[in-house]
């Protein structure tokens, strides 16, 4: 039985790198650029299988050039891959700037990925259904994420990045929901409930739609979690090690993947965020998303006290 299995995206990443980001109707000249694997499901498991996690992902590429590109990382970092499928066509990509500061803007086109729906899910029940953790994004077809959710035995991790509108009982099943502050804000506006400018309050809205436990990141802030199964009914701020940010792609992903790997371990969900943080402090220190995320090896950055 895999310990995790995600379902999610895979992509190809052509990252920019750009003195400042360009605004509406604007040209700007790109010192480089680089192609390398990415996509939200890929960089979860990836980060999660460098950690030490047994890793497997279920999702799509095409039949293009980029299709062994997205898949490099992946195989490199060992994640089984019988659960991806080649479909005719092109494979996911993201086309990243990233500016002097570290931040970036990215826009995805999801090729291959738009065919991770319910018939795929069904293909590969028993994989989906023998996880002790599935992570679900929102990469995929509504309709793929769903059916996993809904398939999985043990404890879904769903990180709506981007927010999509899923079902009730799919957002109950949540152990936990993953946003950040700007996925927050959406989720609870296309929910019709108040955004309140308190992260605690926040939180609190966001578990009053309906999953087990939720966390809230804030990126150089840190985290806040709310896990009230486990006898924490307060929300919890985890905060984050302080670091030079060279680039923030992936950072969210190496949260995400680093959280599903020590939950897979037993972790509680606030124990297993203070390992998170640092993770994705770490990759924010060098460029690129899969090539930042550390290995079981690495030394992770320290919180401060």
């Amino acid at each position: 039985m895999t310990s995790i299995v995600v379902v999610g995206s895979v992509n190809a990443d052509l990252v920019a790198r750009v003195p400042a980001l360009p605004v509406t109707g604007e040209t700007v000249l790109a010192d480089s650029m680089t192609v390398i694997p990415g996509g939200k499901g890929a960089n979860q498991a990836v980060v999660a299988a460098r950690l030490g996690g047994d890793v497997a992902l279920l999702g799509a590429i095409g039949s293009d050039a980029f299709a062994d590109i997205a898949l490099v990382g992946l195989r490199d970092a060992g994640v089984d891959l019988d659960g991806v499928e080649t479909v005719e066509g092109p494979t996911g990509v993201a086309q990243i700037w990233v500016d002097d500061d570290g931040e970036n803007s990215i826009v995805v086109v999801p090729g291959a990925n738009r065919a991770v729906d319910a018939d795929v899910v069904a293909r590969h029940h028993d994989l989906v259904a023998g996880a002790d953790v599935v992570v679900l994004q929102g990469e995929i077809p509504l309709r793929g994420s769903e059916a996993a959710a809904r398939a999985g035995r043990g404890r879904v991790l769903l990180n709506l990045a981007p927010v999509v509108p899923v079902a009730t009982d799919v957002l109950a099943l949540a152990d936990p929901l993953v946003v950040n502050h700007a996925e927050a804000e959406r989720l609870l506006e296309e929910s019709e409930r108040p955004v309140p400018e308190s992260p605690f309050a926040i939180i609190a809205e966001l578990h009053a739609l309906g999953p087990r436990s939720v966390v809230l990141t804030l990126g150089p802030a840190g985290a806040v979690v709310l896990e009230p199964a486990a006898g924490v009914g307060e929300p919890v701020v985890v905060p984050t090690p302080h670091v030079e940010a060279v680039d923030t792609t992936g950072a969210g992903d190496a949260f995400v993947g680093a959280l599903a790997y020590r939950v897979s371990q037993g972790d509680r969900l606030v124990d297993a965020a203070r390992t998170a943080v640092r993770v994705g402090a770490f990759s924010v220190a060098t460029h690129g998303a899969q090539p930042s995320f550390p290995t079981a090896d690495d030394v992770l950055p320290s919180v401060r006290t």
